[in-house]
Order: structure tokens, then C-alpha cells, then sequence
């Protein structure tokens, strides 16, 4: 259970820094909204990586929440804000994945 509530903060994390760029865009109420939805993104992702620590070792948890939120980011960067897609980027963040599931494989939680 507790690794599903950190997949969700991971989620949440991705969440609020897609709302930090949206906020950095646009202005005016568009731009509150934005900036709300970071800071209830960021409470849920705080929470839920708090929950999931009270079982899971903080150092793997941190980690695959850090690395959910970074493959998460970059790929709605490529996908959303037309950031570069070349090879290089595409291989590193396909190194983070690798990363993630090596640590749950590994984890005895």
C-alpha cells in the first residue's frame, strides 16, 4: 500500500512543478489559479511521501519520489512544452526508470 501512496506523491510532484511552469506563463487569474494548483499539488505529494516513509526505508522512498517526479517532469516538458526530445535526454531518463525499478526490486519493504 505504501508504495502506492508514494507512486501517487511522485504523481503530485510532477503535478506541482507542471503547475509552477503553467504559472510562469501565464498571468493574471489564470496565473493564481496555476500557483494554487501548485501549492495544493505540492501538500498532497508532502503528505503522501510522509505516509509512505512511516514504513518504507526514507532513502528509497526519497529517491523513487525524486525520480518519479524528474521522468515525470522532463516527459511533459517534451511532450507539453516542446523541450528537446534527442537522444542523450531520451537514454538518461530511460536510466532513471531503470533506477526506480532496481530499488523497488531491491527494497524488503
Amino acid at each position: 500500500m505504501n508504495w502506492i501512496l508514494l507512486i501517487i506523491a511522485g504523481l503530485f510532484e510532477v503535478g506541482f512543478t507542471t503547475c509552477l511552469a503553467k504559472a510562469r506563463i501565464t498571468t493574471g487569474t489564470s496565473s493564481l489559479l496555476w500557483i494554487a494548483g501548485f501549492f495544493i499539488s505540492l501538500s498532497l505529494s508532502m503528505y503522501l511521501l510522509y505516509k509512505a516513509t512511516q514504513t518504507l526505508p526514507m532513502g528509497t522512498a526519497y529517491a523513487v519520489w525524486t525520480g518519479i517526479g524528474a521522468v515525470g517532469t522532463a516527459l511533459i516538458g517534451i511532450l507539453f512544452f516542446k523541450e528537446p526530445a534527442d537522444f542523450w535526454r531520451l537514454f538518461f531518463i530511460s536510466t532513471l526508470i531503470a533506477s526506480i525499478a532496481g530499488l523497488k526490486l531491491v527494497s524488503t519493504h
